[in-house]
């Protein structure tokens, strides 16, 4: 007890944690994670939990691989860091050619970063620089979606569509402007009169044209969607969505960005989930599960249209990372996509991903929760106060079911995944792909009971 108490204190002086409240760590009761094997993670206690969000939506492959912590090793003692400014190494020309391989259509450039949110910083700052380079100086606004969450650096935050993230570092990069997201619960509160899911998709998607029409086609550089948004609580696209907003990028002469930091390698059943739901756009950014955690590691993939006027002479995309296609990140990435071409972790998903949907609805029965939507490996659970009205929780009455009870309850009960309201209260899960069953059960199992809890309470 004098150890465990010991690492408190020290994280209490020392350690500053990431979107978290310090206060928890003042009072010595922040979780310290010190193993993990298989969809289990382990406190410094020794208790077990099931890891039911990967880590972050990044540990793909489940934990404990040693061959991935061996491929780490194997590269440091070769190689163990060289930049690639002006400089390649093999194991990142390998998985350039690896992950061009894997996109769709002409993306056949890769550009690495460090993470997610340095993947959609380059992207945006590719997109302003092609268009000056194609004589358009003035296209460099940018459109996303309400309640989207594209990353922290201030580019990607101008991008991000959280007003509580953002207005604590304002004034941000100029141009970042907001449409309606697809989450199709709450459609009628942004203002759609239609009925079906195709009406949806395509009202959505038209909102788009609309934001463009409105600030000027010539003022536009790109929009930056996720194939399924992340922030609010899983919203998958209605049928025809990205195939109307592909037509609508192309008329306006648009870049289409398909922010796949969450989504790549497997978390929707492929490689990359603009296949998942059928359209091709200019760049796609990646992090988290292309080495499924085990090392730092993000990146742009760019259209040969995009990548053209960097082709020859002194052309040059002015910006770059130190760490960006480290060598052990990248022999890594090899590595764990190993893993996912030799036990068909893609296909795993697609095969059971109905199978988790349908234990996840049967919690439809509580009154508390009022939707469940998402894809593949990768579902949101809406809470409510009303069913019958989808009345949500107001701000104080969130806070204390999120915080006062449920990240608490569903900790101690064993299961470690996300309660937020970002958007709406949620509980958000995404698994190592290496699940099945027998956890889609017991994940369900935990969940039904501390939401009866919480229910009799409320």
């Amino acid at each position: 007890m004098t150890e465990l108490n010991d690492l408190q204190t020290k994280a209490a002086d020392h350690l500053w944690m990431h979107f978290a409240r310090q206060s928890a760590l003042e009072a010595g009761q922040t979780p310290i994670i010190v193993k993990g094997s298989g969809h289990h993670i382990y406190d410094d206690a020794g208790k077990e939990y099931i890891d039911g969000l990967a880590g972050l939506f990044v540990v793909a492959a489940g934990h404990g691989r040693e061959s991935l912590a061996e491929a780490a090793a194997r590269q440091a003692k070769e190689l163990a860091f060289f930049p690639l400014w002006s400089y390649a190494h093999p194991p990142a020309i390998e998985l350039a050619d690896r992950i061009a391989s894997y996109a769709p259509g002409s993306l056949n450039h890769v550009f690495f970063s460090s993470g997610g949110g340095e993947a959609v910083e380059s992207a945006f700052k590719l997109a302003k620089q092609f268009w000056k380079i194609q004589g358009k100086p003035m296209k460099h606004k940018v459109i996303s979606r309400a309640v989207a969450y594209h990353g922290t650096p201030q580019g990607a935050l101008a991008i991000t569509g959280i007003p509580s993230l953002k207005q604590m570092f304002e004034p941000l990069v100029p141009g970042g402007f907001r449409v309606p997201n697809t989450n199709r619960y709450r459609a009628e509160e942004s203002g759609f009169t239609g009925t079906t899911d195709e009406e949806f998709g395509i009202w959505a998607a038209d909102r788009i044209e609309e934001m463009i029409l409105f600030e000027g086609a010539d003022t536009v550089a790109a929009v930056f969607l996720e194939p399924v948004q992340n922030a609010g609580g899983c919203f998958p696209p209605p049928p025809g969505y990205f195939q109307r907003v592909r037509e609508i990028c192309d008329r306006h002469d648009v870049l289409l960005v398909s922010d796949e930091v969450i989504c790549a390698f497997g978390r929707i059943g492929h490689m990359f989930a603009c296949d998942a739901y059928g359209y091709e756009p200019d760049m796609i950014t990646f992090a988290k599960a292309v080495t499924s955690g085990y090392a730092p590691l993000g990146g742009t993939v760019v259209n040969d249209r995009v990548y053209e006027p960097f082709r020859q002479g002194d052309a040059m995309f002015s910006h770059g990372y130190t760490f960006g296609g480290h060598p052990v990140s990248t022999a890594v990435a090899n590595a764990n996509l190993d893993l996912f071409e030799d036990e068909g972790l893609l296909e795993r998903v697609r095969t059971n991903s109905p199978l988790f949907r349908a234990s996840l609805e049967s919690l439809l029965d509580l009154d508390i929760v009022g939707d469940v939507r998402g894809d593949g490996y990768f579902f949101g659970i809406e809470l409510v106060k009303d069913k019958g009205t989808k009345e949500s929780f107001d701000g104080p009455e969130s806070e204390r079911l999120l915080r006062g009870f449920l990240s608490k309850e569903l900790w101690e009960a064993g299961l470690y995944c996300r309660a937020d309201d970002r958007g709406d209260p949620v509980i958000q899960l995404s698994p190592p792909l290496t699940i099945g069953e027998p956890e889609f059960a017991e994940i369900t199992g935990i969940l039904r009971d501390v939401l009866t809890r919480a229910q009799a309470q409320l």
